[in-house]
């Protein structure tokens, strides 16, 4: 038989409306009955219907993430750590992928709130960097957590997980710089995001501190994909002065780089360096793994959604008691260094690319 709430009550040896206090976190219970409680809920292996209590009462029990983002493994990521808070919580997780583009964005996330009964959101970017979405969901006066750049902000708010791509972008640059290029490239995509612009800066700003200049030829726009990556790294390889490093905006651009490198016979690390961001699976599943950024998305996550369910419990609101500090509210990505960066090769020409016929077999 299926255990109900009424069996915890009975072995905890409590209330109906104690063991409900103990579920939904509240703190007018005293510690040992609390763990009384959770003592029995554990030996009964109780799962409470938060479908029910969600209609049960006034207050809801799920949170949703809210994105636009092709890469699979950045959103996995995020889910893992967002339902590890909220099962640690007594929250269910709405996953809703929506376009940043939709002129509607505005009524469909009106809509959300109300049909689904969320208690809080979490927005992810471009969605997290729309000062007007915000108002919107001020007026709705439901809590949200904001994922974006530190370049979106010229401050930590206090319903925000920032990450600093500038810094993880200058430490990746001044990698290949110390390697010893100094014609490095840069591939980028999705300059819409916030996170697209701060990368670049952190690029600029190492070729800056080492005096080289800056060649707006090797810097291609283009998104944030392994074709891409094809695209552009072929198009600087196959100019007349290719440069002897890659720095790709994500995992992806810098596998399809490596890629066109292969097809054009051209040896990574020894003749080409290449270097991602993010430390998505991509990163190492290439051969050579790829040096990148590492960025925590499940952390993140987690410590967002932390920050949700706490701005939702606060008493009285954000504007009369903040949320803990302790919650990570700052990130920056930390440089990994693998097999796809190397010292630069002593001539730019021996880069140059070959015609496929002439590959080497054996």
């Amino acid at each position: 038989m299926k255990v109900t709430i009424n069996d915890v009550a009975k072995r905890a040896g409590v209330s109906i409306k104690t063991v409900s206090r103990v579920i939904n976190n509240e703190p007018s219970v005293r510690p040992t009955t609390r763990t009384r409680v959770r003592m029995a809920i554990q030996a009964l292996d109780y799962r409470p219907n938060l479908a029910a209590r969600n209609l049960a009462g006034t207050h809801s029990y799920s949170i949703a993430l809210i994105y636009d983002n092709p890469n699979a493994y950045y959103v996995m990521d995020l889910q893992n750590g967002i339902l590890a808070a909220c099962r640690a919580r007594g929250y269910e997780l709405l996953i809703h992928p929506s376009s940043a583009k939709s002129p509607s964005i505005h009524d469909e996330l009106h809509k959300l709130v109300e049909q689904s009964r969320i208690a809080g959101l979490i927005l992810t970017p471009p969605f997290s960097e729309f000062p007007e979405l915000m108002d919107t969901l001020e007026a709705l006066d439901v809590k949200f957590v904001r994922i974006l750049s530190a370049q979106a902000a010229d401050q930590l708010e206090d319903n925000c997980i920032q990450v600093n791509d500038a810094d993880a972008a200058f430490s990746i640059t001044r990698h290949l710089v110390e390697l010893g290029h100094r014609r490095i490239g840069y591939l980028y995509g999705g300059i819409e995001h916030f996170s697209t612009l701060g990368r670049l800066e952190g690029y600029l700003r190492a070729l800056q501190a080492a005096e080289l200049p800056v060649d707006d030829e090797i810097i291609l726009e283009g998104e944030y994909s392994f074709d891409s990556g094809v695209a552009g790294a072929t198009t600087l390889l196959e100019s007349d002065s290719p440069p002897t490093a890659l720095f790709a905006g994500n995992d992806e651009i810098a596998a399809g780089a490596l890629f066109a490198a292969r097809m054009m016979n051209i040896e990574v690390p020894q003749q080409l360096s290449i270097a991602g961001f993010e430390d998505s699976p991509f990163s190492r599943q290439t051969c050579p793994k790829l040096t990148t950024a590492h960025q925590p998305n499940e952390e993140i996550g987690r410590c967002a959604a932390e920050l949700a369910l706490e701005r939702i419990h606060c008493k009285g609101g954000m504007e009369k008691e903040k949320p803990p500090e302790s919650i990570t509210r700052h990130f920056t990505p930390r440089l990994i260094v693998r097999d796809s960066t190397g010292a630069a090769p002593k001539q730019a020409s021996a880069i140059k690319a070959q015609p496929a016929s002439h590959k080497k077999t054996g």
